[in-house]
């Protein structure tokens, strides 16, 4: 631009532009007459030969410095074209590079769509011949079958039972064998070290009280104060079975009265109502109304501090409030007669030890021993106490291994490690030793009759007697019917019919024996 505005400047004069100049020139001129007025002076004319002169010479100079542009425009504009033209062609080569880039990639993809539909045929055929294969096995198979049931005159059940019968009896005596040499190996090593472990665990794990037998009684001075209870058209007693959950037998005894509830808690907030009312002597309704109410505070109260203390008294202080509160109602329940604040606090201990001798995970013996019966006090009904109990630990996130010891304290799931079992074996220590526990007699009744039952069932069996309170059962082989590798067998077909069938507090043991007597007189 500063280029041609100069050439321009160059050929304009007078503040006008060349091309009004041109138009200028071109125009004819009429000719004028000179008068004699008009003509210049005769000394005036070198002067304007002088002007004439030097407006010649700066139009030269001006047509000089123009071609000297015009040539420089010209240079400038070959440079630019140069220029141009050199940066088309790198674009153009870098659009043929590319170009060729892209034809590789798409022979490339070719190649691989095409090895891709060769692949995927020859899998189709490939499939097509196994199943052509395997509907021909099938076919085979079952002439096969056919033919061996026409042979043997017998079904494919009928020969299989057949098979496994015979196979049963001829490997009872290796199977005896074998389970009597592996016991003996685990005796011989484990005896002294598992009963000295157990022992000194049971010793560590002992508390000032186990079994707490109660019954929710309240004593009255007098028969004149069930009066005071039933109260008018029984409004008094309604009222407090109401709000208190529970039933009031008042036919017990003279002096008594007594109180059932399936909740322990229920039943504990009663009883110390009814004692507070009693011993108050204001039995009315409202009354009833503020005197269970201020008493369940109470009992929530004690509740916490009865888990808070339980949690301190096996180190664990940095449990969620709420879980200390579940913990507490164990003050107020009973598995078969044992408090489980006893039972839970003996078998934590019990636990503990057992881990520090085997060099378990202490922590995680301990939280399992600790929470393993969460699930007893749920208010959730549905499911059993440890299906509950594992749905409690989970809303607490507790720790994976220590949902696993609630999971599989009675043996629910297989033992995923060593901490899960040792919770298993404390909690059968405390509850199944002797006088831990009691339950209904006909319970323990029928339980001992199931017992001798499944033992009676399999052939071959003399006599069967439930002893030591249904904790173990002797089975009498009858010797001419039997031999002695069917009693290592047998004694594991009754073990695994009792832990499938029944339901029993600690463990049971099945003695099975088998002996030939015989008997001569002498005359």
């Amino acid at each position: 631009m500063s280029l041609f505005g100069n050439l321009s400047s160059l050929f304009t004069t007078d503040g006008q532009s060349p091309a009004k100049k041109t138009r200028l020139k071109q125009k004819p001129r009429p000719k004028k007459v000179a008068r004699p007025q008009d003509r210049p002076h005769p000394q005036a004319q070198p002067q304007l030969q002088k002007r004439d002169l030097s407006q010649t010479s700066d139009v030269r100079e001006a047509q000089a410095k123009a071609r000297e542009i015009v040539v420089e425009a010209k240079d400038e504009a070959l440079a630019i074209k140069a220029k141009a033209e050199n940066e088309a062609r790198q674009s153009r080569q870098e659009i043929e590079e590319q170009q060729r880039q892209l034809n590789k990639q798409f022979d490339k993809i070719e190649v691989r769509l095409s090895n891709l539909d060769t692949k995927e045929e020859n899998l189709e055929k490939s499939k097509q011949n196994a199943e052509k294969i395997k509907t021909e096995v099938e076919k085979q198979r079952a002439q096969i079958i056919e033919k061996l049931e026409k042979i043997a005159s017998l079904t494919k059940d009928e020969a299989r039972d057949e098979l496994f019968e015979s196979l049963e009896k001829k490997m009872s005596q290796e199977m005896a064998q074998f389970i009597r040499q592996k016991q003996e190996e685990a005796k011989t090593e484990a005896d002294d070290r598992i009963r000295e472990i157990l022992v000194d665990s049971m010793k560590h794990g002992a508390t000032d009280y186990v079994p707490e037998y109660t019954v929710s009684t309240v004593i009255i001075p007098s028969e004149d104060v069930k009066g005071k209870i039933i109260g008018k058209s029984g409004r008094n007693i309604h009222t407090f079975e109401r709000f208190t959950g529970v039933d009031v037998d008042l036919d017990s005894a003279a002096t008594e009265v007594r109180l059932s509830s399936f909740d322990s808690v229920r039943r504990e907030v009663a009883r110390v109502s009814l004692e507070r009312l009693i011993k108050d002597g204001r039995i009315q309704p409202s009354r009833i109304e503020e005197v269970v109410t201020k008493v369940r505070q109470e009992i929530e109260k004690i509740m916490f501090e009865a888990g808070k203390k339980l949690c301190h008294d096996v180190s664990i202080y940095n449990l969620p409030p709420e879980l200390m509160q579940m913990l507490g109602k164990f003050k107020y329940r009973f598995s078969y007669g044992q408090n489980l604040i006893a039972h839970t606090l003996e078998e934590t201990k019990i636990g503990i030890k057992i881990a520090h001798e085997l060099g378990a995970d202490v922590n995680v013996v301990k939280l399992g021993c600790l929470l393993h019966d969460i699930g007893k006090v749920s208010e959730e009904v549905e499911g059993s106490h440890v299906e509950l109990g594992v749905k409690i630990a989970k809303k607490y996130n507790l720790p994976q291994p220590v949902i696993d010891c609630i999971a599989q304290h009675h043996e629910d799931e297989p033992f995923s490690g060593v901490e899960q079992m040792i919770v298993y074996i404390a909690d059968a220590i405390s509850g199944a030793r002797p006088g831990a526990r009691y339950e209904n007699h006909e319970e323990y009744v029928k339980r001992l009759e199931k017992l001798e039952e499944i033992a009676v069932s399999y052939p071959g069996v003399a006599e069967a007697y439930a002893i030591q309170a249904g904790r173990e059962i002797r089975v009498l082989l009858n010797p001419e019917k039997t031999k002695d590798d069917d009693v290592e067998v047998l004694a594991i077909k009754i073990k695994d019919r009792v832990k499938e069938e029944m339901t029993y507090p600690g463990t049971v043991t099945v003695n099975v024996s088998r002996e030939k007597r015989t008997k001569q007189v002498a005359t």
